[in-house]
């Protein structure tokens, strides 16, 4: 999520004189109330922060987080010093927000269509979505933009990325994951101080993606560990191909001359298809394995569906370019930066032959 950088606007802007302030804000597609609650969601989260180091060492506090703490510290070091990633304070602080989520992220589309409503932010870019540091006001945004016709999906997000504008903290919404878990998010949101690219959701997350998972084999290697059981891993991506499929279907059906009426009779028959679908994998692949229950169970629309596949479009494509580069860290960081000063088109066809050398490779490596 990384509206939030409306703060550094704002924050310049008091050093530049109100006029500037009030252009950027002006200019901007949100209102001026919008980036008010940006700015105080930000900063009440910089005030938050405490130097991780304190915390360790201070016999008072809970040893339990210590501990969470220390071993965050000892990837946060590693992703530094082994996987070539920023060195600076992020992730060196930790920050109590009291609240399960950072912030809740409210995606849009219109009723007979797979196009998100995008918000453009200065720094950033444009996104497929508005971030809101309250849930109420993520549901209220929601509830105003299906008065008027459209799809929402809120989403509490646990952590996300600056892109070094700020020491991003290790935050208690983040805790609530195991241990590899916090250790690959960190790799994933340092990845995006590393490289970004503006208005291209699918190469930033494919990229800090990969980051991830290859930095996490690494550093269970580091550790000893034993290859990651990917039994779970599986279950993850049969269950966004699914959703893929579904989706693909809905754009077929979205793009075809059939009437609105028509449409929204193959819209609900998708969505039961689906449901009928995932029950069938559960039941005959996972032995009954729930963990997507909750949100398959849960209403279905197309912006429910938009953050399906924007993380791992381009994995392969990177994991390929990591194997020309030798492995080697800072190589891959070059040929990946490369790639994102292209035009938008010749970065997708770039990224696409480097998904085929990534299918004829396995193809090779499974044919031995």
């Amino acid at each position: 999520m990384l509206p939030t950088l409306s703060l550094v606007i704002l924050d310049r802007a008091r050093r530049c004189g109100v006029p500037l302030l009030l252009g950027l804000l002006l200019s901007g597609c949100s209102s001026l109330d919008y980036y008010a609650q940006l700015a105080g969601g930000q900063w009440q989260l910089l005030q938050a922060r405490e130097p991780v180091g304190a915390i360790i060492a201070d016999p008072a506090r809970d040893p339990q987080l210590q501990r969470r703490l220390a071993l965050a510290q000892q990837a946060r070091s590693f992703a530094s010093a082994q996987l070539g990633l920023p060195d600076n304070r992020s992730y060196r602080l930790y920050a109590d927000l009291q609240r399960p989520y950072v912030v809740w992220n409210v995606f849009a589309t219109a009723e007979l269509s797979l196009a998100p409503l995008t918000h453009c932010f200065p720094i950033a870019g444009c996104v497929a979505y508005r971030g809101f540091y309250q849930q109420g006001r993520a549901r209220g945004a929601a509830a105003l933009l299906r008065q008027e016709g459209l799809d929402t999906y809120v989403a509490g997000i646990e952590a996300y990325s600056t892109l070094g504008w700020f020491d991003d903290p290790i935050l208690n919404s983040m805790l609530r994951w195991d241990d590899e878990r916090l250790a690959a998010v960190i790799f994933h949101e340092l990845a995006h101080q590393q490289l970004y690219v503006q208005d291209d959701t699918a190469f930033n997350e494919s990229f800090a993606s990969f980051v991830e998972q290859e930095g996490l084999r690494q550093w269970r290697a580091r550790r000893g560990l034993p290859a990651q059981d990917d039994a779970g891993e599986r279950q993850k991506q049969q269950f966004i191909a699914l959703i893929l499929a579904s989706r693909a279907r809905l754009e077929q059906l979205y793009a075809s001359p059939r009437s609105d009426a028509a449409k929204r009779q193959g819209k609900a028959a998708e969505f039961a298809r689906l449901r009928s679908e995932y029950r069938q994998l559960r039941d005959r692949q996972w032995r009954g394995d729930r963990r997507f229950d909750a949100w398959i169970n849960a209403p279905l629309n197309n912006a429910k569906l938009l953050p399906f596949g924007l993380y791992d479009r381009w994995v392969p494509a990177f994991a390929a370019l990591f194997a020309q580069a030798g492995s080697d860290w800072a190589e891959f960081y070059r040929r990946s930066s490369a790639l994102g000063e292209l035009a938008a088109d010749e970065r997708k066809r770039a990224l696409a032959a480097l998904m085929d050398s990534s299918r004829v490779s396995s193809y090779a490596a499974s044919a031995r």
